[in-house]
């Protein structure tokens, strides 16, 4: 699964490590995120977010 780098603050959504703290589990891929999930650091939205090269 692919990793989603937050263009705001660099923050790394990796889906085999999840979100836990906001109830996302792990091996949740990022298309699979709810659409009102934000970075856990910067409070940015998806659409912020781009694949990691």
């Amino acid at each position: 699964m692919d990793k989603y780098v937050c263009s705001i603050c660099g923050y790394v959504y990796d889906p085999e490590e999840g979100d836990p703290e906001n109830g996302i589990e792990i091996g949740t891929a990022f298309v699979d995120l709810p659409d009102d999930w934000v970075c856990p650091v910067c409070g940015a939205s998806k659409e912020d977010f781009e694949i990691e090269e």
